[in-house]
């Protein structure tokens, strides 16, 4: 049974919007959001899970980018979490160095 059309999006900008914002932003606070727990904890343990966490993480980003009402507006949540989490990862280099 085909969507009702009334409930699709009509503009191209919007649909174009939170498709990138699916896939871009999505993918873009999934790692910034492992990368600033990576800095702050051990990092091996961290990256091993964000091998599967990231990818959960990645999906439910997506899947909230698509129900949003307006894709700029998820486009701008998502790169402020982007933001706050470089944020995190920058003070968590300063504050907290780990040798390599």
């Amino acid at each position: 049974m085909p969507a009702n059309p009334k409930y699709l999006t009509q503009s191209k900008w919007q649909r174009f919007a939170k498709i990138t914002a699916a896939i871009l932003g999505g993918y873009f606070v999934s790692v910034t959001f492992h990368l600033a727990l990576a800095v702050w904890f051990n990092r091996a343990n961290i990256l091993m899970t964000m091998a599967f966490s990231g990818f959960i993480l990645w999906v439910v980003l997506m899947v909230i980018a698509f129900l949003a009402k307006s894709g700029w507006k998820i486009w701008g949540i998502y790169l402020f979490i982007t933001l706050i989490c470089s944020l995190i990862i920058y003070l968590g280099k300063t504050y907290n160095p780990m040798d390599l």
